[in-house]
């Protein structure tokens, strides 16, 4: 398995004001103004803070679904091309010369549909296909679980609009049930070779890309489904998205063989508010994160915070000649600036900060 950098600003930042510092405030920073070190002057600011990090991930179409041939297989006599996407009612590919079609369910077709069939929840899915494709309307053909013989007038309308023998029926192989939109991306069976019903015809995946990511574990609780994400693509375009699903188990990953543990990591994924404009299946991409946000906060250096003897930071506070220790709560980290906070401090105030 690949390892992936993660890249944090406020890691960054913290680092400068406190060796070994993260996104998380459990080490405070070093004192900046003592004895002997110059000292120059930064301004309190009010602004909006974010956290933000990097991770490489890879852009690739969510799922991966095999079809097979049901019904027996028979000799592969058209196969779509890959890239290609197959819409509802569309042949997926042929058997026989006949057309294996097309319809959006959750679960795979597993029987013959007829008169007389048991009810089933493959019943329903048959019957919704019909309808979206304008065989049957809802008034004419109460979408249950149930064939009737409203089921089979709608299976005949969709069998001679689509030039097929007019049975009422549909026969296992006719169609198969996929998720959605089907995109090809890989051929496994060859024209004029006979197709079993073990090995699948082609593989698919939907048409919604995605951009799967690996966080390490230690940073994870940092990392939230719903986060803000920006990708950047290959061509060094960038395009929105959200954190949709981050998993809550880390993986071990293989030993790469070059002597160094790599760190255990969180599965994620991220999905794209908009069409990625790229040819490729798959490619490696950045994914730039922003977690918490901080609006309208005071601000100040990371380097202007003074650890207390006691516990706690303060800056010290410039006026004209005079210079006063403020003790402050601390908030975000982000950057080179911190969140503050207490009474005495305002904004535009001046404060110390190492210079240089």
């Amino acid at each position: 398995m690949r390892r992936r950098a993660f890249v944090t600003g406020a890691a960054v930042a913290v680092a400068a004001a406190a060796t070994g510092g993260g996104w998380w405030l459990g080490r405070r920073p070093a004192v900046p103004a003592t004895a002997g070190v110059p000292i120059a002057t930064a301004t309190v600011v009010r602004t909006d803070l974010a956290i933000a990090g990097q991770v490489q991930g890879d852009l690739r179409y969510r799922g991966e679904y095999p079809v097979f041939a049901a019904g027996g297989g028979g000799t592969v006599t058209a196969l779509p091309r890959p890239g290609q996407v197959i819409s509802r009612g569309e042949p997926v590919f042929e058997l026989n010369n006949r057309p294996v079609r097309l319809f959006y369910a959750d679960r795979p077709v597993w029987r013959p549909f007829g008169t007389g069939m048991s009810a089933g929840p493959d019943v329903r899915a048959l019957e919704e296909n019909l309808v979206a494709l304008g065989h049957a309307d809802r008034r004419g053909l109460s979408v249950d679980d149930r064939f009737t013989t409203q089921s089979a007038t709608a299976v005949r309308r969709w069998q001679r609009a689509t030039g097929q023998p007019v049975t009422g029926r549909v026969d296992l192989g006719a169609i198969t049930f996929q998720p959605g939109p089907l995109r090809i991306t890989a051929l496994t069976a060859r024209l004029g070779t006979i197709s079993r019903s073990e090995e699948p015809v082609l593989t698919g995946t939907s048409t919604t890309p995605v951009v799967a990511i690996e966080v390490p574990a230690a940073q994870a609780h940092l990392v939230h489904a719903g986060d803000a994400v920006t990708v950047t693509l290959p061509d060094q375009s960038t395009v929105p998205g959200t954190i949709t699903y981050l998993s809550t188990v880390a993986n071990a990953p293989e030993d790469g063989g070059d002597g160094r543990t790599a760190r255990p990591t969180v599965a994620g994924e991220v999905t794209l508010d908009a069409p990625a404009p790229t040819g490729l299946d798959r490619a490696p991409v950045q994914v730039n994160i922003t977690g918490r946000v901080a609006h309208g906060v005071l601000a100040v250096p990371i380097t202007a915070l003074v650890a207390l003897a006691g516990g706690g930071y303060a800056v010290y506070v410039r006026t004209g000649d005079d210079r006063r220790l403020v003790e402050v709560t601390i908030g975000l980290f982000a950057n080179t600036l911190v969140e503050v906070g207490g009474d005495g401090l305002r904004e535009g105030d001046t404060v110390e900060v190492p210079a240089g």
